[in-house]
Parts: C-alpha cells; sequence; structure tokens
C-alpha cells in the first residue's frame, strides 16, 4: 500500500513469531505439530511473583506510574545489579520499559541518525537488525564461525568498526546459539572497544542466570570497568523467571542516555504495566532458589537433545553454554531432496519440509544470520523433545 512508510518497507515481521504461527495454525488445522520455535521458558510463574501482582491489585496499585519505573522496582534494579554483576548504578541511571524489547528498541531510536552504524554479532537475535533499520541507522553483521563456538573474535570486531560505528550490540549467552563468553573472551571484545571510545556498547544480558555446567556469566561492564559510561546494560525477568507474558525489561547506563529512553517512552507506551511492575519488584527480591532447579531441568533438556541432534545424518550440534536454545549446523544436509520430494536449497526449505512432512518447527538458520542452520528451543517437556528429535533423525535419513 503506497501510503506506508518507506522504513516499514526496510524491515520483515520476525520469523520466530510467523514460525510459531503456522505450527499454531497447522494444530489448528489437526496436524500433529511440536513446535520447537518459541523462546520462552515452559515453567509457570513461581507462586511468590503471582501473589505480588495479586496483592497489587488488591491494595489499588492500577494507576498509571512514573513512565519509566516505580522507584521500588528502580531500586530493585539497583540493587541485583550490585549482587550480581559488581555494578554501581542509582535509580535515576535505571530504565524500566515493557519488555527488554522495548528498552533497546528505545535505546536504538533515541540515538541513532542516518549513517550510524551498529555492528551486530551473527547468529544473532533475529530482531536486532529490524531495530536499527527502524531507528534509521545501518547493521553491519560480524559472523562468529561454528569453529569457534559462534563467538566473535577480537580480530573480527575490530575489522567491522569503522568511523561510522555507534554501538556494538553484546549478547551472552546467546539467542539463537547458547553462546557464552567467558572472562578472557569477553576482556578480548572489551579492549577493542577501549581503542574505539567512539563505540558505545548494548549489552543484552537477557540469558544471565541460564547457565549450564561450570559456565560463570560476566557482562562487559564488570569486565572493563573502562567501558562504565559508554555501556546499556539490559536484562528482564522474562526468561529465568518465567515471566515472559509479563512484559517487563530494564536497564542501566549513563543519566543522559536513560533519560533520552525515558524521553521516547513518554511518547510512545508511557509507563509498563503496574501490576507486572510490582510482580518483578518480587522476582528480584524474592526466593532465588527455583533457578537452579529449573537450570538443571534446562540442561538435562539440552544434553538430550544436543545427543539426539547429533545422531542424525548431516547434523552438527554444537553443545552451548546457556540460554535454551540449540544451533545446529545442516551442511550436510543441503543439496538433498526430503521423501516428499522438496529440495532442500537452504536451511529455509529445510525447515519448511521438517514442519510440513514431519510436524515439527524449528526457525530456519538465515533468520539468524548465519546459514546453513536452524535453531530449536528446547523449553518443552523432555517428552515432546524426544518425539521432535526422533522426527527429524527419521527426516534427515530420508533425505537423498
Amino acid at each position: 500500500m503506497t501510503f506506508l512508510s518507506a522504513t516499514l518497507a526496510r524491515v520483515k515481521p520476525s520469523p520466530t513469531i510467523a514460525v510459531t504461527t503456522k505450527a499454531n495454525e497447522l494444530k489448528a488445522a489437526g496436524k500433529d505439530v511440536i513446535g520447537l520455535g518459541a523462546g520462552e521458558p515452559d515453567f509457570d510463574t513461581p507462586q511468590n511473583i503471582k501473589d505480588a501482582a495479586v496483592a497489587a491489585i488488591a491494595s489499588g496499585k492500577t494507576k498509571y506510574t512514573a513512565v519509566d519505573g516505580i522507584p521500588e522496582l528502580k531500586n530493585a534494579i539497583c540493587a541485583k545489579f550490585k549482587r550480581d554483576n559488581g555494578l554501581d548504578y542509582t535509580p535515576d541511571q535505571v530504565t524500566v520499559g515493557t519488555g527488554g524489547k522495548q528498552v533497546l528498541y528505545n535505546a536504538l531510536i533515541a540515538t541513532l541518525n542516518p549513517g550510524d552504524e551498529v555492528v551486530i554479532p551473527a547468529p544473532y537475535w533475529v530482531s536486532y537488525p529490524d531495530m536499527v533499520l527502524l531507528a534509521g541507522g545501518t547493521p553491519v553483521a560480524a559472523e562468529a564461525s561454528s569453529q569457534t563456538g559462534y563467538k566473535l573474535t577480537p580480530e573480527q570486531l575490530e575489522a567491522a568498526i569503522t568511523p561510522n560505528t555507534k554501538w556494538m550490540i553484546f549478547n551472552s549467552p546467546s539467542n539463537p546459539t547458547g553462546a557464552g563468553y567467558s572472562w578472557d573472551e569477553l576482556k578480548g571484545l572489551t579492549d577493542v572497544l577501549m581503542r574505539h571510545p567512539h563505540v558505545w556498547v548494548m549489552s543484552d544480558d537477557m540469558y544471565e542466570h541460564l547457565v549450564y555446567d561450570d559456565f560463570k556469566f560476566c557482562t562487559p561492564a564488570e569486565v572493563e570497568p573502562g567501558l562504565y559510561d559508554r555501556t546499556l546494560t539490559v536484562n528482564g525477568v522474562s526468561k529465568a523467571y518465567a515471566m515472559t507474558g509479563w512484559r517487563i525489561g530494564y536497564a542501566a547506563g549513563p543519566k543522559a542516555l536513560i533519560g533520552a529512553i525515558r524521553k521516547v517512552q513518554s511518547q510512545s507506551t508511557s509507563n509498563p504495566c503496574s501490576i507486572s511492575q510490582w510482580a518483578a519488584l518480587e522476582a528480584l527480591n524474592g526466593t532465588q532458589d527455583f533457578i537452579p532447579v529449573n537450570n538443571e531441568t534446562f540442561k538435562r533438556r539440552r544434553d538430550l537433545v544436543v545427543s539426539m541432534l547429533n545422531a542424525c545424518e548431516g547434523v552438527n550440534c554444537p553443545t552451548p553454554e546457556g540460554a535454551f536454545y540449540v544451533y545446529p549446523m545442516i551442511g550436510g544436509c543441503i543439496g538433498k531432496t526430503s521423501a516428499a520430494g522438496t529440495e532442500i536449497k537452504d536451511d529455509e526449505a529445510f525447515a519448511t519440509a521438517l514442519l510440513e512432512e514431519k510436524g515439527v518447527a524449528v526457525v530456519f538458520g538465515a533468520a539468524f544470520g548465519l546459514s546453513p542452520c536452524f535453531r530449536v528451543s528446547y523449553a518443552t517437556s523432555d517428552e515432546a523433545l524426544k518425539t521432535a528429535c526422533t522426527r527429524i533423525q527419521e527426516f534427515c535419513a530420508e533425505l537423498k
């Protein structure tokens, strides 16, 4: 339609949402479909958090709040950053938004001008490049290979930075790969950033608490204090606290940047849901005992999926350090033909045929900027994962 903006023409709908929608349509039509596309825990929100929300409703905490968060929640966020990351922030350095996605978007809208570049390690979360485009900037993908565990090297980061670079977006553990950067690996990147004082860092730490084995999480401003004044550290309650639908994300950074983000939010959504804010307060201040319990479940599922996918012909699935995704490579499947006669010319064709022929919904790798691969979310039951992976094994075995 000609009245739509030119900016909108530069972006595409979220592929992960598209996969979930397609899977739901097939289910509604009576097809047996297992969805491995959605990036949300299958656990229920903990009872103490739900109780805090009910109490907030009962006590009338249902009015508008400050644009970017109630003082109580901001104080809790400051305490969280100090407790978990050794970072000192004051409430005027904190913003609360309707999910981490809004916080990231607000920051880009508030800072990007035409010609500004944003370095985004690939594979990347599907929304990063399109949010940059919506904000008028230019996304620059810096491709990390499977040989480095899908982690960007200092040399690759150095090569991607130009005089026009304004931001580098960092995500560990990663969506879609689950790759987590160790302290030394991250220090290599922060050393590069210290040589380029015009580059700011947007650290998406949403999967901070979802880590396995002996991996220790760290964040850029923690590893390199010299980056503190040009880092926006973003987090939220969606993943670790199983609160995806509550839509609360937050960030801390320099006061001037937080003020700019507040201005954007004041003219878009205004405050996040008041009830969700009080629930998030309980999430951050209440018991954290369920997190390691949930993580043991996720770790078991990770190991199950990695093992079963590595038994597939033409598939190689690395073992990730965190999040609840795996990102198997399918180079051995490309160029073959499925049992139903579909040519597997790329990973999108693989994912489409897998859904139509075996009823398993995954997200194709091109959506994340690195092919030929696909993403599996193992945030679902062991039974569903076993069945889905068995179907993937059968699909790959039937390729000719």
